[in-house]
């Protein structure tokens, strides 16, 4: 009788066995790239803010930095952007803004223009904004986060392959010249914001700047005698990209970034999701009749 219970149970631990060899055999192991590839998206997807949101970086200029005030304004801005949608734009866009005027109270002013250079960080982040009316070339400089912006437009969304655009000051008006009731050109959600690869014709001399003494990419070939590109290379400092201490100093360090951003990581999608559906609502139109 002992003997047939052991055989028994010696059967039922081989089956049992068995069983447990098929069931991990059938499961797949979870290798490490899967693992790891949830907070290394997570992470690119926060570290793309800076391009979005550059102005809650802080200035990283050592003397200027105070991580109590940096915070605090860093609540400001976002309290702010909840009164008002700031959207997504870039160097290039073309933008509207409507502002409230201090001379005239009680009436607001719309100006339409490219953006040629953006720039500052925390509430001081500004964006300046340039059209030709009337034959004359006109800027104005908006303080990104001034309580008397009453609306901010991007009527086309691009980007241009320099990171400022300075040099349309000395450029041909057409390439400055826009429509003030230009209707918006509304981009499907989800497409990558196009980059515009148009070469700007700059008028002869005298400029505003030694623009040969730049890296500008968005400028036809600029006409000139050899001598000013020999003087170019002279003053040139390409070492300078390879100067890392250079380079760290001027810059904020990524996990500085990955902290601030994870901060407002939250926030800036709430942000992202009330803008989406605010202008779902200006797209939809209507209809006065019925048929």
């Amino acid at each position: 009788m002992f003997q047939s219970s052991l055989k028994m149970c010696v059967r039922l631990s081989s089956t049992s066995r068995e069983g447990l060899r098929r069931i991990s055999s059938s499961i797949k192991p979870v290798g490490a790239h899967s693992v790891r590839s949830k907070p290394d998206s997570l992470k690119q997807e926060i570290l793309e803010y800076r391009h979005v949101y550059p102005e809650f970086l802080p200035d990283p200029k050592f003397e200027f930095r105070n991580s109590v005030r940096e915070k605090l304004e860093r609540n400001d801005m976002i309290a702010r952007r909840q009164n008002i949608d700031i959207p997504e734009f870039y160097v290039g866009s073309i933008m509207a803004v409507e502002s409230s005027d201090p001379h005239t109270p009680g009436k607001t002013h719309r100006f339409v223009g490219i953006c040629i250079q953006r720039g500052g960080c925390g509430l001081r982040a500004h964006f300046t904004l340039r059209n030709v009316i009337d034959h004359q070339g006109v800027e104005v400089q908006y303080e990104m986060y001034d309580p008397t912006i009453h609306k901010v437009d991007v009527l086309k969304l691009e980007k241009r392959l320099d990171d400022e655009l300075l040099y349309l000051r000395d450029a041909l008006p057409e390439y400055s010249t826009f429509d003030p009731n230009m209707e918006p050109e509304i981009l499907s959600e989800g497409t990558s914001v196009p980059v515009n690869t148009i070469k700007v014709k700059l008028k002869p001399k005298p400029w505003l700047e030694r623009w040969e003494r730049k890296n500008l990419q968005g400028v036809q070939d600029l006409e000139l005698d050899e001598k000013f590109y020999k003087k170019a290379e002279e003053v040139a400092t390409p070492w300078e990209k390879y100067d890392l201490m250079k380079e760290y100093m001027r810059t904020i360090p990524v996990e500085e970034q990955t902290e601030i951003y994870g901060e407002l990581q939250t926030k800036l999608q709430k942000l992202n999701a009330q803008g989406k559906k605010m202008k779902r609502k200006r797209v939809f139109v209507k209809p006065t009749k019925l048929a």
